[in-house]
């Protein structure tokens, strides 16, 4: 947005509006400590006795699909909405509870919204400052103005909303919510409304805008990618409740169901039968020690974890169609005795022409099986 400013290529302008960021004002971190919350509207649970336990400094991302309860939860934490039930600490004192209700200016939380909800009639530097009232103008301006150096805005401190781009929009809103540095900060889908390009890069900003000033933040997502890449813990909800928690690694190698695999990868559905602790399936037997002999399962398999090899190298495949993806390519296959075709993907130098036959093992570390009935049932918690 620099032509808007109409500044000449080298000129003084040019150059404040190119610096880098500040590095961000380090905060006292707070544990923040959900514990058996519910909101219940009528008969309807939003939530159902949810509890969590962040550490000070550390990110949390609720994942779940629309409807799951996190923006609610998000909420309830700031304190725009009330509990039906359970409390909210932060560092041990209760905000939210059946006898205690502190308003949101006064829990120590940063709050961003997905639509950075920036104030289009005052200037970057008022927007940023809006929240600071306990300070006088003069100290709210000098803050406010330490915010937009800490991610790079601080040259367009008396400019206007409208002429920032989408990303830039999103810093500011990033400012203001760590200007009166907040021991929590709360994102609720930040990066929903940028393009790829610029979501990526705007994600490992703000994380690293967040790790400087050492806040505890919570971030809604419903992108399995971004959770994983920006948690260091993830709640993953369903329904109103929370089915699973733990670092991304973990939810990755372990999900408890087979609807949270579907979160977190792109997965081939086999039928198959357990057999002497084993399921067999077309592609290979794989182990299945949890489940007793003759008992129904499905065999996960990751596309990643799909190897083409020669003609006579496991089973039998054929190559119906590919699909170019960048880095990578998408291999449609014909297997023999699997109805239906599977997914692999490949390097995209390793892609294979349509049409050729090829053969196909797995990789046991890329296989999770579940029960069958599991897999027909609604998702629920």
């Amino acid at each position: 947005m620099l032509g808007l400013l109409k500044a000449r290529p080298g000129s003084a302008s040019t150059h404040r509006a190119r610096a880098g960021r500040g590095k961000a004002a380090v905060t006292f971190a707070a544990r923040l400590r959900v514990d058996h919350v519910s909101r219940r509207y009528g008969e309807s649970f939003a939530l159902n006795d949810v509890s969590l336990d962040v550490e000070p400094s550390k990110v949390l991302c609720l994942l779940g699909p629309s409807g799951c309860g996190k923006t609610t939860l998000l909420r309830i934490i700031a304190g725009v909405e009330r509990p039906t039930g359970g409390s909210i600490l932060i560092d041990g004192a209760e905000v939210a509870g059946a006898h205690r209700f502190v308003p949101p200016e006064k829990r120590g939380v940063g709050l961003m919204f997905q639509d950075f909800a920036l104030f289009p009639h005052l200037t970057i530097l008022g927007n940023v400052a809006f929240g600071l009232r306990s300070l006088t103008k003069q100290q709210a301006q000098a803050e406010a103005q330490a915010a937009l150096e800490r991610v790079g805005l601080g040259y367009y401190a008396h400019e206007y909303p409208h002429i920032l781009s989408g990303g830039q929009q999103q810093r500011v809103a990033l400012a203001r919510a760590i200007a009166p540095r907040p021991g929590v900060v709360l994102m609720d889908e930040p990066f929903s409304g940028l393009d790829s390009q610029l979501r990526e890069s705007m994600r490992e900003e703000t994380l690293a805008i967040i790790r400087e000033s050492r806040a505890t933040c919570i971030v809604v997502t419903h992108d399995a990618e971004e959770a994983m890449r920006m948690g260091d813990a993830v709640a993953l909800m369903r329904n109103g409740r929370v089915v699973q928690t733990g670092t991304p690694l973990e939810l990755y190698r372990a999900p408890k169901d087979i609807f949270a695999a579907r979160t977190f990868s792109d997965l081939n559905e086999l039928p198959a039968r357990v057999q002497g602790g084993r399921a067999e399936t077309p592609l290979g037997t794989f182990p299945a020690p949890d489940f007793a002999g003759g008992s129904d399962v499905i065999v996960c398999v990751r596309q990643g974890g799909i190897r083409l090899k020669a003609p006579g190298e496991g089973a039998l495949g054929r190559v119906l169609d590919t699909r170019f993806l960048g880095d990578a390519g998408l291999v449609e296959m014909a297997v023999e005795g699997i109805d239906g075709p599977i997914l692999v993907r490949v390097r995209e130098p390793d892609m294979p022409l349509r049409g050729t036959e090829v053969g196909v093992s797995v990789d046991e570390c890329a296989v999770l099986v579940f029960a069958a009935q599991d897999a027909q049932e609604t998702p629920s918690s």
